[in-house]
């Protein structure tokens, strides 16, 4: 009997042992966010041109794989380290690859160019960028790359010649870089015609651009890195576009028609090649001018359209033409109070308002059956979907993606087929092949939950109401071994700001790892995206207008409310925890809400808006001079003495977005008051902590929120 209890014994425990879950260490939520616990995938699915194939990668984008619609089963085609043998690279992966015909792959790591043949498993190096070179766009049809050195924009061709496209020894001259700071949707300032006989380019003149004092402590002694950085009311950066003509070998530019320091952006060219489309935004962004330009000369020809705000005018998205063969175009406007489609003809014709709907147009991504259909992505049925759709110039509008989630698809040349990759909050990843109809052809991957093995929570996600009426979206994440008749301390994690959304339809709904680890060690973590973040149309979005850090605040403080109503919170423990705009509402809120948040953790906040970048903070709150009581009341040096909680202030040293003098203020007024607070540097990071680093911050940022919120 003793023998077979002993077994028995063994076996249960051996059991038990098997189904026992892994706990989640932070520094694996932290580091494995978009690895090891990331959800399955395919990356960078590309069709073949003019076939019904289609590659994509694995293997963190190291091996590449080939399918087709008839021959779905996926066959290896190459791996980093066949390829670097053949072309005698040292490419780290495939990453920024590009399928240039049924048998040949463009391969890069940012400097070099190499083309690689499928078939003969050869390859050459076409054209290598110098090591000095950043910001470089190849050209596929010639060959040919633009890059900048330091402030300047050169060309290298096929042959291997150099062209200095400007020479301008004045460093305050910038051409060839991103624009306005990234704003108005601007990532680049490069850009290549259709057929590469011209490029266009932003040149920024920063003369009346202040210069703000960072330091570089890796240098003995530390040396100074002075970074041109335009604060509200300030000078600002006058800019001019390019056009270089590649058999000329000559420059035109284009000014802005109104005021030297408005805002030229959105750039786009005709097919043709013979037009370029700018969007002229004037410095108070309220005004905005589609602008036509002649290519050759420079000489402006007519304004497409123009639109007007009181609030604000904010393009975001350049023309998009649909048909080679024309010179029509769609344009993404926010007139009617959400992203719609307006196609136009070049002579300033609205042709067809081709969208009429009442949820957000994302961007658009192709255009399909020779240029008949756009398609694009959108919101949709929820805000916190991105789904896609088709329409056709006649106004037709149709689904592609039925499932709600966060769906990316990819077309092929004759829009009769399309990859979707999706997730949504109870599927953790697939792959599908689609007709154009959006009928499924064939499931090619149903991801695996990599947490499953994991201890990990719950979300809950629900809707309050504001003030006005308006639905605000929330996740409650629980521990996984969660008791109603407990009660439990919370941290609300805080964005808040435009454009972003912290709550989508997604796997993990939108939140970090780390969040989750941070339920596990008995917290509930509480997140609300407030009127003024993004996805949600004009009216809910610019409530914000002048008075940054007030309906924000209402709507956390209805979170905190509906919080409160929940038997299984302990209201005495409440923290918050946010970044850049995120860490301005976290100390807003420790500020401002001061008897009901007992501890808060800041990382690069805001404190003070006339401290922020002109083009961002003027389209939200104007001028300083000219609101100077919304400025006032959304400083938070104005309320630093209402502070009674525990507040940790966290900055990296040479942050270039929110610069350190926001964090250096509102602690010597601290200082002023006599009041004492924590402060943590991170040397040498921007304005994210980012690396390894990033385990080491977030064990400051937690360790303090529980060690001060007991």
């Amino acid at each position: 009997m003793n023998k077979y209890f002993g077994l028995l014994v063994f076996l249960i425990a051996g059991s038990v042992a098997f189904a026992q879950k892994k706990q989640l260490t932070l520094a694996d939520a932290v580091l494995q966010q978009n690895r090891g616990f990331r959800d399955e995938q395919f990356n960078a699915f590309t069709w073949i041109p003019g076939t019904d194939s289609y590659v994509y990668l694995s293997n963190n984008y190291q091996v590449m794989y080939q399918a087709s619609v008839k021959k779905t089963d996926p066959e290896q085609i190459l791996t980093i380290q066949s390829a670097n043998t053949a072309l005698g690279s040292q490419l780290y992966n495939f990453y920024g690859f590009s399928v240039r015909n049924a048998d040949e792959l463009l391969l890069t790591d940012g400097n070099n160019y190499y083309n690689y043949n499928l078939k003969t498993k050869t390859g050459t190096k076409l054209i290598s960028v110098p090591e000095e070179g950043t910001n470089s766009e190849y050209e596929m049809n010639s060959g040919s790359v633009a890059y900048t050195v330091e402030n300047n924009l050169w060309i290298i061709n096929s042959k291997g010649e150099k062209i200095a496209v400007t020479n301008n020894a004045d460093k305050n001259i910038v051409s060839g870089q991103t624009y306005a700071r990234s704003e108005f949707g601007i990532t680049d300032g490069i850009f290549w015609s259709g057929k590469g006989n011209y490029l266009a380019f932003y040149q920024k003149d920063e003369t009346d651009v202040k210069e703000y004092p960072l330091v570089d402590i890796t240098k003995l002694p530390a040396e100074l890195m002075n970074i041109k950085y335009p604060m509200a009311g300030q000078g600002s950066e006058k800019p001019k576009v390019g056009i270089y003509s590649v058999a000329a070998g000559k420059t035109v530019y284009i000014s802005p028609k109104g005021a030297k320091d408005s805002y030229l952006t959105n750039l786009s060219w005709t097919p043709d090649e013979n037009y370029v489309l700018v969007a002229e935004v004037n410095r108070e962004q309220d005004h905005m001018w589609l602008n036509l330009y002649e290519a050759k000369t420079g000489n402006f020809v007519r304004t497409i359209l123009e639109e007007q705000n009181e609030k604000w005018v904010e393009p975001e998205h350049p023309a998009f033409f649909p048909m080679q063969g024309s010179n029509n175009f769609a344009w993404i406007s926010e007139r009617d109070g959400f992203n719609n489609l307006y196609y136009y003809s070049i002579d300033g014709q609205l042709i067809k308002q081709l969208t009429n709907n009442k949820f957000v147009t994302k961007e658009i991504l192709q255009s399909v059956s020779k240029g008949k259909e756009i398609i694009f992505a959108a919101t949709g049925t929820s805000p916190l979907n991105t789904l896609y759709y088709a329409v056709d110039l006649a106004g037709k509008q149709r689904s592609l993606t039925l499932e709600e989630g966060t769906h990316a698809i990819a077309f092929n040349d004759a829009g009769t087929y399309f990859i979707d990759s999706y997730s949504s909050h109870t599927i953790p990843g697939k792959v599908e092949l689609k007709t154009g109809s959006g009928k499924i052809i064939k499931t090619l991957l149903v991801a695996k939950n990599k947490l499953a093995d994991i201890t990990i929570g719950t979300a809950d996600i629900g809707q309050i109401k504001a003030a006005d009426g308006s639905v605000l979206y929330t996740r409650l994440i629980k521990p996984s071994n969660f008791d109603s008749n407990k009660e439990y301390p919370v941290m609300v994690y805080v964005y808040g700001g435009p454009h972003a959304q912290m709550i989508t339809n997604s796997w993990l709904d939108g939140a970090n790892l780390w969040m989750y680890w941070m339920a596990e060690q008995g917290y509930l973590v509480f997140t609300l995206d407030n009127r003024g973040s993004g996805e949600r149309g004009f009216a809910f979005e610019s409530q914000i207008h002048r008075q940054l850090g007030t309906v924000e605040i209402k709507d956390q403080m209805k979170g905190i409310d509906y919080l409160k109503s929940l038997s299984y919170v302990d209201t005495s423990r409440f923290a918050v925890h946010g970044w850049s705009f995120g860490g301005f509402m976290a100390t807003s809120l420790m500020l401002k809400q001061a008897e009901t948040f007992k501890v808060g953790v800041a990382g690069g906040p805001v404190t003070d808006w006339k401290y922020y970048e002109v083009m961002y903070g003027e389209r939200y709150m104007d001028r300083p001079e000219e609101n100077q009581k919304g400025y006032e009341e959304a400083s938070l040096l104005t309320y630093a003495n209402k502070l009674k909680g525990d507040l940790l202030l966290i900055h990296g040293t040479i942050d270039d977005v929110v610069v350190p003098q926001h964090d250096d203020a509102l602690l010597k007024r601290f200082v002023e008051l006599g009041i004492q607070i924590d402060f943590f540097h991170y040397p040498m990071h921007k304005h994210n902590v980012l690396g390894k680093d990033r385990v080491h911050l977030m064990q400051k940022v937690l360790d303090y929120i529980i060690e001060h919120n007991k």
